[in-house]
């Protein structure tokens, strides 16, 4: 057996009477690591002033970073079903860390071009295999509860930031002695960010070595005790039929699911990405100082992991309850509203503004969450990991969406730094009509057609 070998399926295949709640820890492992992606605003402004460039120029390494995310999940996801989760996470890690020694390399010597290349492209297919390959595991392992099940495996990345912010800010300022974050205004030096990077590819390569070497697989035909897979058809939206990864995207529920994924996900982007100078900005003073600190800022986005990390858990859980269909009618019609009152009222108080993002973000969230066990109500659980990569592509393009509208209202609107709530209105204003096409989209789902579905399941782990 080559050194390789320890990472094939048939090497994670759980013993009877293996506990299947070990499984969901090492999930977590690698979600925590690579959801750092979301706390990239704390240190945004720092790369903007050590690159000399806009803030559009610098929100293209997020957005670079998400585009590879869903390219690679789309491209990879009958490989990760077919090679098993320990591989993936293997292969994921590898990109993960690799894209950070780059972006150190790309900070350190001021070559932008690298940080795109590092953190962006290869970090980003590292995001998207590790983001795939423990959901339909856990599907695998929680058939009785699948909302629970995609809601602990994708709470971690929300969660990611929870952890990132504040070690990042701690981390800078020690990098860098000059750098402040109770001063509003302070920023650290790029050669500070680069040691960060550098401290987060360590960090993370031991997590997720952790988190492959800890994953199984369960045997074929192994089911919860006392589970009858007969009950899961109670609700018309719920399939027992199979449907291969081929013909779901043939399916016109694949394209209505991904403008409702796209859509909730450009409105949650739009504030993550700029969530830290945003609360800054929204509260800014007539003498041009903002109220809240960097320090407060950095607190906020730890915030936002929060909610957007109990989100995925809290209401992925409830959708077991109430069905997949009619959460997202809470997370798109409740989320417009409350996006509107954010662009409207949210300047009045801190404690609104960050009620009001808490609860988009909470969102956000919860519709990652859900949307995999939402795929396998309509199509089965025959590679549903496939057709969640697939989907994700609708991630990539939100990458991309989110940033630019909100970047580039603010790039017409001034300088960074000087901004006011008023610059923000237009972008936010626009996140509401985004929500609306998806609260529609949403309505129009209907159970799959039996035309697209397989005569008879085939083995696990076979591709099409």
């Amino acid at each position: 057996m080559s050194v390789l070998g320890v990472l094939d399926r048939q090497r994670i295949v759980a013993p009877p009477g293996f506990n299947r709640w070990l499984v969901p820890p090492a999930a977590l492992a690698v979600h925590l690591c690579i959801g750092q992606v979301y706390a990239t605003s704390v240190y945004k402004t720092a790369l903007v002033q050590h690159f000399d460039v806009s803030q559009t120029r610098i929100g293209l390494v997020f957005s670079i970073a998400i585009v590879m995310l869903g390219l690679s999940a789309a491209v990879c996801g009958t490989w990760v079903d077919r090679s098993g989760p320990r591989k993936a996470m293997a292969a994921s890690a590898a990109c993960w860390v690799t894209g950070y020694l780059v972006g150190a390399l790309g900070i350190a010597i001021g070559q932008l071009w690298l940080l795109y290349l590092g953190y962006g492209v290869i970090g980003g297919i590292g995001l998207g295999i590790g983001y795939i390959s423990p959901v339909s595991t856990l599907i695998k392992w929680f058939p009785d509860r699948p909302g629970l099940a995609t809601g602990m495996a994708i709470m971690g990345f929300g969660g990611g930031a929870l952890i990132a912010s504040p070690l990042s800010t701690r981390l800078l300022s020690a990098y860098d002695p000059a750098y402040d974050s109770t001063v509003a205004g302070s920023a650290p030096a790029g050669s500070a960010v680069a040691l960060l990077f550098l401290t987060f590819a360590v960090v993370h390569a031991l997590l997720m070595s952790y988190g492959a070497a800890t994953i199984r697989v369960p045997a074929e035909g192994w089911a919860p005790a006392g589970f009858d897979p007969a009950t899961v058809k109670r609700r018309s939206m719920v399939t027992t039929a199979s449907v291969s990864a081929r013909n779901a995207i043939r399916t016109p529920q694949f394209y209505l699911l991904w403008i409702v994924l796209f859509c909730n996900v450009t409105a949650g982007i739009g504030i993550l990405e700029q969530a830290s100078p945003m609360i800054q900005d929204f509260f800014r003073g007539d003498d041009g100082v903002s109220t809240v600190t960097v320090a407060a800022a950095g607190g906020f986005v730890g915030l936002l992991s929060m909610a957007n990390m109990a989100g995925r858990f809290v209401w992925s859980s409830t959708s077991d309850v109430i069905g997949r269909k009619p959460i997202y009618v809470v997370y798109l019609g409740v989320g417009l509203v409350t996006y509107f009152l954010l662009a409207t009222f949210g300047q009045v108080s801190t404690a609104l503004f960050v009620l009001f993002a808490a609860i988009i973000l909470s969102f956000y969230g919860g519709g990652f969450a859900t949307v995999p066990a939402y795929l396998r109500d309509l199509f089965g659980t025959f590679q549903v990991g496939a057709i969640h990569g697939r989907l994700l592509t609708a991630w990539s393009a939100a990458g991309i969406a989110g940033p630019l509208i909100v970047n580039g209202f603010l790039d017409a609107q001034g300088d960074p730094g000087n901004l006011t709530a008023g610059a923000y209105r237009p972008a936010l204003l626009t996140m509401v009509a985004v929500l609306a096409v998806g609260f529609v989209a949403n309505l129009l789902v209907r159970p799959v057609a039996e035309r697209f579905h397989e005569p008879a399941r085939p083995a696990e782990g076979s591709a099409r």
